[in-house]
């Protein structure tokens, strides 16, 4: 990870390498704390998304305080670098509880619960003070009571506080399947029904635990939103850099992507129209979208400046093919006469959260 002046950028890369664009990034945070101020809730960015303390300190000059990771070992990591009150927004790991009894000596920290038979365990093991939340499934089907599980839900809380040093703090919900909607305005439907599910709850617990808050986090429909239904807290992510995925589903622009991967050129095929680069499944991930034609792609090529930025091509380029460490991309008719073995272009990437945790040590700040 380093700053780099910006006349030395691509002399200094010889392998794949993340750039991030800071004026980009501060900007949309800017914007995400505008909005979070808007709904008076309070914004708990994910780090999970940058994973890292440069792009950390970006958030602390706009006042951000709370923050979400999604390990231990992340928690740890921020920290290590000043932050004090951080929620470990995962289920909670058992086999971690000394790291984490030893983690909330040190700041105020955020646990969940996300299914029967964790509270006891918790309640046995924790030595030190936490803020509980139960995770609440609120349609995407990965962790979190439902809803309607009122019994199981009040049992978990109960279980929990036998421990003195747990606090039962609120409820918290991810609506990660806004990330397979195919408009913007299912997004704001899942938003809707999901903040109606956490309020009927939060209404139900309210009057035995008045300062329990409603936890939500997804970053489209943090970004599309007009209305926050009285979350107290917002927890998006992605947002700080965005992706191919972000703008394909209308959460943002194609110049608020935030980041590229700087990737070299390793072999050119003229009459096949393919451009081979140094930049595979273990820089890109095998995360895929659909693009214009229907044809599932990893991620558009950009043509990167001496200053390391960069901007699209006359004609969309994807990458069509990945294995672990090629990426093939498909150029239009004529266009592979541009390249050489040894150019760079720029990929950018259809989830940037996996190729920053990718790419963390390979890391090139623009200014």
């Amino acid at each position: 990870m380093e700053d780099v002046k910006s006349e030395t950028i691509l002399s200094g890369i010889y392998k794949p390498t993340f750039l991030v664009d800071t004026a980009k990034a501060s900007v949309n945070i800017s914007r995400m704390v505008s909005r979070a101020n808007m709904a008076d809730a309070v914004l708990r960015p994910h780090f999970k998304t940058h994973q890292l303390h440069r792009v950390g300190e970006l958030f602390k000059t706009f006042g951000v305080q709370r923050i979400a990771v999604s390990s231990v070992s992340m928690a740890e990591y921020f920290a290590d670098g000043g932050w004090s009150d951080i929620m470990i927004a995962f289920p909670v790991n058992i086999r971690e509880i000394d790291r984490i009894n030893a983690l909330a000596k040190r700041v105020t920290l955020g646990i969940l619960v996300s299914a029967e038979g964790v509270s006891p365990q918790l309640a046995a093991k924790l030595q030190s003070s936490v803020r509980m939340y139960i995770e609440v499934d609120v349609g995407a089907n990965r962790t979190g009571f439902l809803p309607d599980a009122v019994e199981q839900i009040a049992k978990a809380i109960a279980q929990a506080e036998k421990n003195p040093w747990i606090k039962f703090s609120g409820f918290v919900a991810h609506a990660g399947h806004t990330y397979q909607t195919p408009n913007t305005q299912q997004v704001s439907e899942i938003h809707r029904q999901g903040m109606n599910s956490l309020n009927r709850l939060k209404e139900q617990f309210q009057r035995q635990h008045p300062e329990i808050v409603v936890s939500w986090g997804d970053t489209p429909s943090c970004t599309l939103a007009d209305d926050f239904f009285g979350a107290e807290e917002l927890r998006p992510g992605n947002f700080v850099y965005f992706d191919v995925m972000q703008w394909q589903l209308g959460a943002c622009a194609m110049e608020d992507i935030a980041v590229a991967v700087a990737t070299p050129v390793v072999a050119v095929y003229p009459k096949r129209n393919d451009l081979v680069v140094y930049g595979g499944a273990v820089h890109l991930s095998k995360e895929s979208v659909l693009c214009n034609k229907g044809r599932p792609h990893f991620g558009m090529m950009v043509l990167l400046n001496e200053n390391g930025s960069w901007e699209l091509p006359s004609s969309p380029c994807f990458v069509r093919r990945i294995t672990q460490e090629h990426g093939v991309i498909a150029l239009p008719n004529d266009f592979a006469n541009r390249f050489s073995v040894g150019d760079l272009v720029g990929i950018l990437p259809v989830h940037s959260c996996l190729a920053a945790d990718l790419l963390r040590n390979y890391t090139v700040f623009l200014h």
